[in-house]
């Protein structure tokens, strides 16, 4: 046969990149409920946070389902954040957002759905606030930069106020007034994170979450957030976001007298570790582009000591000071 006539093998597909272990696991069938819990249980104590989601401070029969919503968020998070490949995260999440409906018609197999199947149950949790975090993860795939703070607050009302809402259901609060001011802490702790991290969402992910208008307003751009260059116009800029994070911390915090002791402990946690965190960035100077702002383990440490010190005198006073649901 003429070599004219001869046809060059076809070009083989570019592997995907691979799923980070955690992820892998998740997609895994698993043999029985214990090894689900137990997946579910390590990838909470294990995964970085601020704090860890479930302490001693959390009533003992609420812990192994704070692990089970845990690992749910945790792991759409990661899809959306340590798949590199965009259109690959999207599949994932999708595939992800299946799964939770199958979980939902009383289908599950892998680690996630088998552990969180028994809390749903449980608890009587709608399907919605997971729906609404695949989604957000889905417009992290779409969407890097905001125009105004009303487009990055509707994206926190669907990447972080439905964690709240998860909490409130798993503690048995079901109200409006409840979630809305839940509302209030998450989103402000959302934007502490992007306060806090600004340089590496850029450099790891190509993200920019403070709000174009706000950028504009103090005559910051885009290619000095690159450039790491902080000057005194980025530092306002950030004291003003600061302060309106705050402010929302502020309205969150007339939930914690409306919830039981034996829960307000660990929340109350979450929202201190949220306002060491603006603290931590303004003892920097509003710096956030050459150094990361972080909370130190003495810090953590003092507030961790706070926490149970309250616990200590709420077990001391007398129970009808103690209030109620």
């Amino acid at each position: 046969m003429s070599h004219l006539a001869q046809t060059n093998p076809p070009i083989a597909a570019a592997p995907a990149p691979p799923l980070p272990d955690t992820l892998r696991a998740a997609f895994a069938p698993v043999p029985d409920v214990t090894a689900a819990q137990t997946y579910t249980r390590t990838l909470a104590h294990s995964h970085y946070e601020n704090f860890s989601v479930v302490s001693f401070l959390l009533p003992k029969h609420l812990r192994q389902d704070f692990c089970n919503v845990y690992a749910f968020c945790r792991i759409a998070d990661d899809l959306a954040d340590e798949v590199p490949d965009r259109a690959l995260a999207a599949e994932y999440l999708a595939r992800f957002r299946e799964q939770l409906h199958a979980c939902y018609e009383g289908q599950a197999d892998t680690a996630v759905f088998v552990a969180l199947r028994g809390t749903i149950t449980r608890h009587d949790i709608p399907i919605q606030p997971f729906l609404d975090l695949i989604d957000a993860f889905e417009q992290d795939q779409r969407i890097d930069r905001y125009d105004t703070f009303e487009q990055l607050v509707d994206y926190c009302r669907r990447s972080a106020d439905p964690v709240g809402r998860l909490v409130l259901y798993l503690c048995g609060y079901r109200d409006p007034e409840r979630q809305q001011l839940s509302d209030r802490t998450c989103t402000a702790l959302q934007l502490a994170n992007f306060w806090q991290d600004v340089a590496r969402d850029l450099a790891d992910r190509n993200r920019i979450y403070i709000p174009r208008e706000s950028m504009s307003r103090f005559n910051v751009t885009e290619e000095q957030i690159t450039a790491g260059r902080c000057d005194e116009n980025f530092r306002n800029l950030m004291r003003f976001e600061v302060d309106r994070t705050r402010a929302l911390f502020d309205e969150g915090a007339k939930l914690l007298p409306l919830l039981a002791p034996a829960v307000r402990r660990q929340i109350s946690l979450f929202e201190q570790g949220g306002r060491a965190i603006l603290r931590a960035i303004e003892r920097q100077n509003y710096d956030t582009l050459s150094h990361r702002p972080s909370l130190s383990a003495m810090q953590k440490g003092r507030l961790m000591l706070k926490a149970v010190g309250v616990a200590v005198m709420q077990k001391l006073a007398p129970q009808s000071q103690q209030g109620g649901r």
